[in-house]
């Protein structure tokens, strides 16, 4: 075990990209295990942890993200939030969190979200008087919540793992998601005066939300669309993420008119690009853990928590603890499949709901995008604005407690974390 501690986290620190280094890692434990001839077992371990149906439906959803970010309905969603929220103190950042919620429906990935609103919001926000780091933190906080609200890649990959029901999984995260951006928008309300964030002129016009909404209609109801078929049963996660892609390809091509072929090939492989990497991790990760598994070592780290604390509640604060710290220094896909099999049954032990747990290790783990030093949120945000990163923590510091606390709120408050899922029979 220290062999392949050392050979992981000493590559990890060389600069090797964590695909690699977790499959070197696994070679080296299967070596040890059994020698040269144990190595012919990670080719078959790694087309085993990819031989999963539920996985097809990642790049589908992020490729019908990028058909819709590419085709401009982003910017119809943000219209339609500042129509809504935009009369408000600090209303460009409370339209910020609220078109975060809207794109978290198409997407559910962060850094599209990042991406897309860094290069949009983060400039307008600039000219209306916000500082650019504020203007970087609150679309950092926002982010977040396009894993968070279905659909979600990193619940599609917890539930293929765990055996756990993806669509449960994705009915619970919607309570957690609006409550990310309901206390966001609190936060930027109580810095509103303290900051003298800008405020504009008059009320809420009729006219122009039913304008903004008519607008964004056709965006607005691929969410819908989305989480009804898979939630009412009607279509399994990959379907519904296919038939997503073709409907953003109609709205893209024949209503909009603006996506070009050159356009989709770019679009293809960015898709590919993302989905490889996750993949690649997903592969070799399915070699340490076949080693894990075979070493007893879940078992070994449940009865190592359990030896410390038998109270449920103590467990779950050292869960969030260790996802939160580790989340600041590894990519969050490798973190979930290196560390769902060893926490799931100690939650198990404890009594947790599979899918209560899998929503507090989700949201635990999406958190880490916008915590220094690797958030990936935050090297997107200043990639686009040229915004130092430090900058944007400083900044960032009020959002990331509240959503901490709303991350405490949803692990200790199971009724209400598991509401959406027990209504709807999951």
């Amino acid at each position: 075990m220290i062999w392949v501690a050392l050979a992981f986290f000493g590559l990890l620190f060389l600069g090797m990209p964590v695909g690699f280094a977790l499959g070197i890692a696994g070679l080296v434990g299967i070596f040890d295990m059994g020698g040269g001839r144990f190595l012919m077992m990670a080719p078959d371990r790694m087309f085993a942890g990819l031989d999963l149906f539920p996985f097809l439906a990642m790049p589908f959803f992020i490729l019908a993200g990028e058909i819709m970010n590419r085709s401009g309905i982003t910017t119809n969603l943000v219209l339609f939030a500042s129509t809504l929220v935009g009369w408000m103190r600090g209303g460009m950042a409370h339209s910020n969190m609220l078109a975060s919620v809207m794109f978290a429906g198409i997407t559910g990935a962060a850094t599209a979200d990042a991406a897309a609103f860094g290069n949009t919001l983060v400039p307008a926000m600039v000219k209306q008087g916000y500082t650019k780091p504020f203007a970087c933190a609150v679309t950092a906080a926002g982010s977040i919540i396009g894993p968070t609200i279905p659909p979600s890649t990193l619940m599609v990959i917890y539930g293929s793992l765990m055996g756990v029901s993806i669509a449960g999984l994705f009915a619970a995260g919607i309570v957690p998601g609006l409550l990310i951006c309901a206390i966001c928008m609190a936060v930027i309300a109580a810095l509103g005066k303290r900051l003298n964030l800008p405020k504009a002129e008059g009320g809420p016009k009729l006219r122009e939300i039913l304008y903004a909404f008519r607008k964004s209609i056709l965006a607005l109801v691929l969410p819908v669309f989305i989480l009804g078929s898979i939630l009412g049963g009607i279509a399994t996660p990959t379907e519904a993420a296919s038939i997503a892609v073709a409907y953003a390809l109609a709205i893209g091509g024949l209503v909009y008119r603006n996506l070009t072929f050159q356009d989709l090939y770019e679009m293809c492989v960015r898709t590919v690009r993302i989905t490889g990497v996750i993949f690649l991790i997903i592969a070799s990760a399915s070699i340490l853990g076949w080693w894990m598994t075979f070493n007893q070592i879940p078992q070994a780290v449940a009865n190592g928590f359990l030896a410390l604390s038998s109270d449920p509640n103590m467990i779950i604060a050292m869960i969030i603890a260790l996802l939160l710290f580790i989340g600041l220094f590894m990519d969050i896909n490798a973190t979930l499949i290196i560390l769902a099999p060893v926490l799931a049954p100690l939650t198990l032990k404890i009594g947790m709901d599979p899918v209560h747990a899998g929503i507090m290790i989700v949201l635990a783990l999406n958190i880490s995008l916008m915590t220094p030093p690797v958030g990936a949120c935050l090297f997107v945000l200043a990639s686009v604005t040229k915004e130092k990163i430090e900058n944007i923590t400083r900044s960032l510091w009020p959002f990331l407690l509240a959503e901490v606390a709303v991350l405490i709120l949803v692990s200790y408050w199971e009724d209400m974390t598991l509401a959406v899922p027990r209504w709807l029979g999951f």
